[in-house]
Formats: C-alpha cells, structure tokens, sequence
C-alpha cells in the first residue's frame, strides 16, 4: 500500500479519533479449542457524513463499510493480511491508540504459534488485555 506520510498520519489521526481496535474470542465449538479469535479495526462515522466517509473507504481500500440502523457508518477491517497492511500504514503515526496496536501485533504473532490448550490459554489472556486498554467492562479471562 502506497501512502505518502501525511496520508499515514490522516488515517492514523482518524483511527486515533474515530476508531477502535480490538480482539473477540466468541465461544464456537466448531473451532479446535472451543473459541474463534476476530480481530478487527474499525472505523466510525456519523452516516451524515456519508459521502466523505465513503471517499475515506475508497482511499483506504481496505475493509468492509456498512451502514448501521443506529445512524452510524463503519468501516471493519477484520482480515488478517489486511489487517497487518493497515497496522504498517498506521503505526509510525498512532497517538492514542498505540498500546491496542502493540497487543494487536502480539496477539497475531501468539496467534501463529499456537499448538496446544496451554499456548491457547496464554493467547485468550493476552486477548482479555484489552480489557484494560478499552472500554469495556465485560471482558474476562477465558479459558479453553
């Protein structure tokens, strides 16, 4: 992905203002060890500013926009290669969102190199670190 550096920044700061980045792991039973890991990064915008929105996803190229019945836009970038893409894109620049980025990071790499419950378990306990770096009251340790 080609950006110049003030196109870095400009999504960075938009990330950093209107976005969030975090990691599910949804109970699934169709999964090895009973959950499925969902990273995502999403953007957010008022649906009143649809048209620049759009133009912000069509810049981007990355992701997939909808439109929620609650007057929000978002833009989820939930694939792991672009994912990784964005996070080159972005990280040099990240201000406010720069620990959920490292743990993101982390998180892919531990993701890669599990091969047992116990690697699994140490996976959704960096998952449940967001907890503390989000605003979410409802994360707990899991286990498998």
């Amino acid at each position: 992905m080609k950006f110049t550096p003030t196109e870095r920044a400009y999504i960075a700061g938009f990330l950093d203002g209107d976005g969030s980045i975090y990691v599910q792991a949804k109970k699934n039973d169709t999964y090895r060890y009973g959950y499925q890991v969902a990273p995502a990064i999403v953007f957010f915008q008022s649906a009143k500013s649809e048209k620049l929105f759009t133009e912000f996803y069509e810049f981007m190229n990355l992701g997939l926009m909808r439109n929620r019945k609650d007057g929000v836009m978002e833009i989820t970038v939930g694939r792991i290669a672009e994912i990784l893409q964005l996070i080159e894109v972005v990280k040099p620049y990240t201000r406010l969102k720069r620990k959920q980025l490292a743990l993101l990071e982390q998180i892919l790499e531990t993701k890669k190199a599990v091969s047992d419950e116990e690697s699994f378990s140490e996976l959704l306990k960096l998952i449940d670190g967001y907890r503390n770096l989000n605003y979410s009251k409802k994360r707990n340790v899991l286990t498998p």
